[in-house]
């Protein structure tokens, strides 16, 4: 055991358990449960978004487009199929999965703004049909979700999902951590660095790129189903543009290529608006100021930009 905690990795795990578990002590409201599970179901789609972005080093513009397909599927399996609604979230996850090998295989070709600019009109394309689509999604009104139910368990309330979205982050963490310290891993991080000299290495470039796609494409959509059966009401929004730069944002702020990093950049995106409400109309502003002091200060990211500060190594 003692060996096992002697790695960062395992340390930061270990770290980010006990957080989950001690925070809520200090909640003094129901409302704390709800930002809690926020921050957990949009570090899940960032940790999975990094593992694109940070490690492999391909850009996504449109992440939100996956978010949105697991967020809808849940919700029109039951409304229209007859799917229960855990079937939905599985099914999402394969359907997330599938589109992006499809559509990676095409855009994934194409590198810096040219990639950029693809995976933004991939999000775009799918805000356009969850829009569009009213028969089926309820067009810019939104629909409403079915709960969630496990073993005759309905999931309901911000502490129960607080704890689930935990530890479904948790899970997530653990994989992207394997993925990390993994043969993969050592590849995406060889594509980050060249595509040229990994290729000349032996590394297949177009497979691991599109791997590295197609993972975050999943764990975005099970953040998506996650939300929707946490919030049990959609609109398209969840798909849009604003959103899938949220998400890269998170991914910068906390620091491209750290796990834990994106963690922190989730939780203070999502925290801070809520701490600066009392600005009122300078609210923006001040959250803006903030963000440009940590990529001023730390370009890194926040995570990277403090480990360095304090001489630690680790992701």
């Amino acid at each position: 055991m003692a060996g096992w905690l002697r790695e960062p990795h395992n340390r930061g795990l270990v770290i980010l358990a006990l957080v989950i578990v001690i925070v809520p002590i200090a909640f003094p409201s129901s409302f704390y449960f709800r930002i809690g599970a926020l921050i957990f179901i949009s570090a899940l789609a960032v940790t999975g978004l990094n593992i694109l972005m940070g490690l492999a080093g391909q850009v996504s513009l449109g992440h939100a487009g996956f978010f949105g397909i697991g967020a809808y599927t849940v919700a029109i399996g039951p409304a229209h199929l007859g799917l229960a609604p855990w079937v939905g979230l599985l099914l999402a996850a394969v359907l997330a999965g599938l589109l992006a090998w499809l559509v990676g295989r095409p855009i994934l070709r194409l590198k810096g703004h040219y990639l950029a600019i693809a995976t933004l009109g991939f999000g775009i394309l799918v805000h356009m049909v969850l829009t569009n689509e009213a028969g089926w999604t309820g067009g810019p009104d939104g629909m409403p979700v079915a709960r969630l139910v496990l073993f005759g368990w309905s999931v309901k309330g911000s502490q129960t999902w607080y704890w689930v979205s935990g530890l479904v982050l948790m899970i997530g963490v653990w994989g992207a951590l394997n993925i990390l310290g993994s043969p993969t891993g050592r590849a995406f991080r060889a594509l980050h660095d060249s595509e040229v000299a990994a290729g000349m290495t032996g590394i297949d470039v177009a497979r691991y790129k599109l791997l590295a796609f197609t993972l975050s494409a999943v764990y975005a959509s099970v953040a998506g189903s996650m939300i929707a059966f946490f919030n049990g009401f959609l609109t398209p929004d969840a798909a849009g543009f604003l959103h899938s730069i949220a998400l890269v944002t998170m991914v910068v702020l906390g620091g491209m290529g750290s796990v834990f990093g994106g963690i922190v950049g989730a939780a203070l995106l999502v925290t801070l608006p809520q701490l600066l409400a009392g600005f009122h109309d300078y609210e923006h502003l001040v959250l803006g100021l903030i963000m440009m002091g940590i990529m001023i200060f730390m370009r890194q990211g926040l995570v990277p930009g403090l480990v360095e500060l304090f001489g630690g190594k680790g992701k």
